[in-house]
């Protein structure tokens, strides 16, 4: 039974364990972003939370703590300055971890360990990218895509800031994951943050309308050139590309504004385009039965 084992071995002796993970959190303060594996970012991430308070604590006692721990003194003035300053109103939970797949070779379990509200954060990337894919598709319901691109993401701080505001159960624009995802990146951020959010999901509005875009012109003239009669060909145009435009341009999990396919078909990339077969008939006994009673009445 597993009692007073609040650590993970992590098949290595107590000094090697603990000069591992002195080196992975001195890692995760310089980048604030690293990947290893899964047990080892659940221990670092325990131990960066500890560092990370007595940084907030600013005395000479936390002063000394930090400072035996870290493998690099100059990282110090990151951890008593910015980073303090950044989780001052943050109670606690200063990292993430993101499972990343499995490691080749061994086929261990990997993850990404970051510090919360980084340069580079995830769930701050992948918000906003949710956030642009909402706002997109409900002004396709009534716009054109030129008129959309013409306006611009100029309503999207006020959905931002109206979304934010909105409690359990209520409903809005966005759907009801994005909103939560949304409340939580802003929570704890400055005022600049909503204006920064929508300033991102307005570029990824943009960005799909022009993939969108591209692949009808892409079909359109790949349809017009093989209308024209053969002699008017251009070069290559008679034979058929390996794949269309638009299967080329859609990776695994990517669906263009406007698009009700079901996630199974989204997941499997350019195949999902691939309109799916009828139902096979099953033989049935009832069915059977019936071929074998016609088959005696001809003989």
């Amino acid at each position: 039974m597993k009692h007073g084992i609040a650590f993970r071995k992590l098949s290595r002796t107590t000094s090697h364990r603990m000069l591992m993970l002195r080196n992975l959190v001195t890692s995760l303060f310089e980048h604030e972003q690293i990947k290893t594996t899964l047990p080892k970012a659940r221990e670092t991430a325990r131990l960066a939370e500890k560092i990370i308070t007595l940084g907030k604590k600013g005395d000479q006692v936390s002063h000394a703590r930090a400072a035996a721990l870290l493998l690099k003194p100059e990282l110090l003035l990151k951890l008593f300055g910015p980073f303090a300053q950044r989780y001052a109103q943050r109670p606690g939970g200063y990292t993430r971890i993101h499972k990343f797949g499995n490691r080749p070779g061994d086929n261990a379990p990997h993850a990404v360990l970051e510090l919360v509200d980084n340069p580079r954060d995830i769930r701050w990337e992948m918000t906003s990218r949710a956030v642009g894919w909402d706002l997109l598709r409900e002004k396709l319901k009534s716009k054109r895509p030129v008129s959309i691109i013409n306006a611009g993401a100029e309503d999207a701080l006020d959905v931002i800031s109206a979304e934010r505001r909105l409690t359990f159960g209520q409903s809005g624009l966005l759907r009801p994951k994005t909103r939560w995802n949304l409340q939580k990146v802003l929570r704890f951020r400055d005022q600049s943050a909503p204006l920064l959010l929508s300033q991102k999901s307005g570029d990824y509005m943009a960005r799909l309308l022009e993939e969108r875009d591209e692949a009808a012109i892409r079909r359109r003239l790949i349809e017009e050139e093989r209308k024209k009669p053969v002699q008017e060909r251009a070069a290559g145009a008679d034979e058929a590309p390996p794949e269309t435009p638009r299967r080329q341009m859609r990776p695994a999990g990517h669906a263009f504004p406007g698009e009700t396919r079901g996630a199974l078909h989204l997941a499997r990339g350019f195949l999902g385009d691939r309109k799916p077969k009828a139902k096979p008939k099953v033989l049935s006994r009832t069915s059977l039965f019936s071929r074998q009673r016609q088959a005696k009445t001809n003989a």
